[in-house]
């Protein structure tokens, strides 16, 4: 630190020697000398002008060192320009300093450039530290806060939860309300920030919702079958928030915070009776979102997103995905699984096996392990206890389905005797393919586990008269003949040491 002020003030108003200013000033007598020559060389003479900084004082005294310093002064990089260009792909905080190099080659060093854009990226909001590269990331979740909807006729009043998606360069916000955080409407909010931004990101990053994530985990989170469909249809990568890592999701929560204040506190005092008022209320608060300049970009979020994220897009599938459920079933005797009570061929081959039902609104698939194309496709069907059966499902004539056939039933039912073989035998000829009423066939034959061969024939008798071929038929016949009965312990052996009750008496 120069004190040439403090110097010349000691020689010349406190009239103190050079080696005394020294020692209170800490430094060499020989700079003492040295300024002093120099003030006076200058013609600066005591007392020194108040406007005179230090600075000042220095170039008047060292002309050419000051010279030499302003030379050698390193020409500071845009830093807002170089902040804009690490969103594009591929770009590199190296890369820019190279280009920044060869502009000016005695520039900063790598280290040195680096430090000097971090303190700058420190300055600025929170939201914007972490470097989104355009079109990279969509951060989705839900509101904390509720919009309230109230039923016309009945004053009922239920919330309405708000979807909200962000993308993570321009901090283009898409949001709508929702009548809940199910899946349908979870799958169906992607499905309309998709449409609503006009293109696919790389990656989705929702938090570790259960409709996103079935089982959340720091280190591999397991996703929802239908989310990761949804994934798939559009080619993004979901990458969950890490739990506990709020940071993860900064934009999401930030995106939350603007939704909050600019669109639930500006509704607070409407009173709406529809989801479709509520969201044709909502639609141009949205809009002044995205056009607002934000302060410390002095840009706003359509005019960084028509910049950064929209060229960066990727297209939209011809067909925007169509909803559809999970669920895990196993394949019946009859080559049949079983999906909302109505019943759809596999290939035979898959007896007893484990599949997946994929169930779409007009479609339902069913996929073997982790093959990529189903085994089977089918219409979907709403009819209840009916059949949707192919014929390259069926085995071959005369083979086993497994290991029943109905000449195998028929003679299990005539060890029972002549009533149940006939129910047995009419039972297969309802249906139009006799694999199809294996199952019902089964059931009714294993009721002779629980009651007497006499009491089956006469249920089945009365099956028959009836015209009722079915399971549910038979065993409601036997349960008014005879409820099951709980088989009673066997009495204890007479032993010369069991007392009796007589005994104490």
């Amino acid at each position: 630190m120069r004190k040439i002020a403090e110097v010349l003030r000691l020689k010349w108003a406190c009239r103190l020697t050079n080696r005394e200013i020294a020692r209170s000033c800490s430094i060499s007598h020989s700079t003492v000398s040295e300024y002093v020559k120099r003030a006076e060389a200058a013609g600066i003479q005591w007392p020194i002008p108040e406007a005179l900084s230090e600075d000042e004082l220095y170039r008047l005294l060292f002309p050419e060192k000051a010279k030499a310093a302003e030379l050698a002064v390193k020409p500071l990089p845009d830093w807002e320009k170089v902040r804009k260009e690490l969103k594009k792909r591929s770009v590199t905080l190296r890369l820019l300093w190279e280009e920044y190099r060869e502009a000016y080659p005695k520039g900063y060093g790598y280290s040195q450039y680096c430090d000097l854009y971090r303190g700058y990226v420190k300055k600025l909001d929170p939201p914007m530290r972490q470097n989104h590269k355009a079109g990279e990331k969509l951060f989705v979740d839900y509101a904390g806060d509720t919009i309230p909807i109230t039923n016309p006729e009945t004053g009922e009043v239920t919330p309405a939860y708000l979807f909200v998606a962000v993308l993570g360069a321009s901090s283009y916000t898409y949001a709508e309300a929702q009548i809940s955080m199910e899946m349908p409407h979870w799958i169906g909010g992607h499905v309309r920030t998709f449409a609503f931004m006009g293109g696919v990101t790389q990656i989705v990053v929702p938090d570790n919702l259960r409709q996103g994530v079935k089982s959340p985990c720091w280190y591999d989170p397991d996703l929802n079958q239908t989310y990761q469909w949804m994934a798939e249809h559009y080619g993004v990568a979901v990458i969950p928030a890490r739990v506990k890592k709020p940071r993860d999701k900064a934009k999401a929560e930030v995106g939350v915070q603007v939704v909050e204040r600019w669109i639930i506190a500006k509704l607070r005092d409407r009173t709406f009776f529809s989801l479709i008022e509520l969201n044709q209320a909502i639609r141009p608060l949205l809009e002044e979102i995205n056009v607002r300049k934000m302060k410390h970009l002095e840009k706003s979020r359509r005019e960084l997103f028509e910049e950064l994220d929209q060229p960066a897009l990727r297209p939209l599938p011809e067909q925007p995905y169509e909803y559809a459920i999970s669920k895990i079933a196993r394949v019946n005797i009859d080559y049949h699984i079983d999906f909302e009570k109505h019943l759809y061929s596999v290939p035979f081959i898959l007896i007893h096996e484990e599949v997946r039902i994929r169930a779409s609104e007009r479609m339902v698939e069913i996929y073997h392990k982790s093959q990529l194309e189903p085994v089977a496709i089918h219409p979907r069907s709403n009819v209840p206890g009916r059949f949707s059966t192919q014929t390259a499902h069926m085995p071959p004539k005369h083979q086993k389905a497994g290991e029943w056939t109905g000449e195998r039933l028929e003679r299990w039912a005539s060890e029972i005797g002549p009533h149940t073989a006939q129910l047995i035998h009419a039972v297969l000829s309802s249906r139009q393919l006799p694999e199809q009423a294996f199952r019902s066939c089964l059931g009714i034959l294993r009721l002779s586990s629980q009651y007497t061969h006499p009491l089956m024939e006469t249920a089945c008798q009365d099956a028959l008269q009836s015209k009722t071929l079915n399971y549910r038929g038979v065993k409601a016949v036997l349960e008014m003949l005879q409820p099951v009965s709980t088989p009673q312990p066997a009495p204890l052996p007479s032993h010369e040491n069991i007392r009796g009750n007589a005994y104490y008496k």
